[in-house]
């Protein structure tokens, strides 16, 4: 899989939340790109802001060790790190300051394939805000060329 050059990829993106005993279902089907540079693969997005017209880019990184890491740039940027069975401290930054996160990783599968490019990444994990539970999260991606 040659990915030095990023390739434009369609993107299936399903999240749900669960904040306060309240779920929320969310479904996206978004064009995005596919690049790895090292041995990072990047898949690169843009996401409607549900209270603006703004795009909001966002980054997943598949590392090499496993690991995943979530950014979503723009006016406030966050930056998420999921580890499997694992506790990752994150930040949140607000126009007010910065916020600080952890996430605990209860489930985390990625799944690529050459032939045609395509893959799947998938994860469920808990926000907290120190030591409170803010609430359970899970993202579904899928994407082919």
């Amino acid at each position: 899989m040659d990915l030095t050059q990023a390739l434009p990829i369609a993107i299936h993106l399903e999240t749900v939340t669960v904040q306060e005993g309240t779920r929320q279902d969310f479904v996206f089907d978004v064009a995005g790109q596919i690049v790895k540079i090292g041995d990072t693969l990047y898949i690169r997005y843009k996401e409607e802001a549900t209270d603006s017209t703004e795009e909001i880019p966002v980054t997943i990184k598949i590392l090499p060790d496993g690991s995943i890491q979530l950014i979503r740039a723009g006016e406030m940027r966050l930056r998420l790190k999921f580890t499997y069975k694992e506790r990752n401290e994150s930040q949140y930054k607000a126009p007010f300051g910065m916020l600080f996160f952890s996430t605990y990783t209860h489930n985390l599968h990625v799944s690529l394939t050459d032939k045609p490019i395509a893959g799947a990444v998938s994860l469920s994990y808990d926000l907290y805000m120190a030591e409170q539970k803010i609430g359970e999260y899970s993202l579904s991606l899928t994407f082919t060329v």
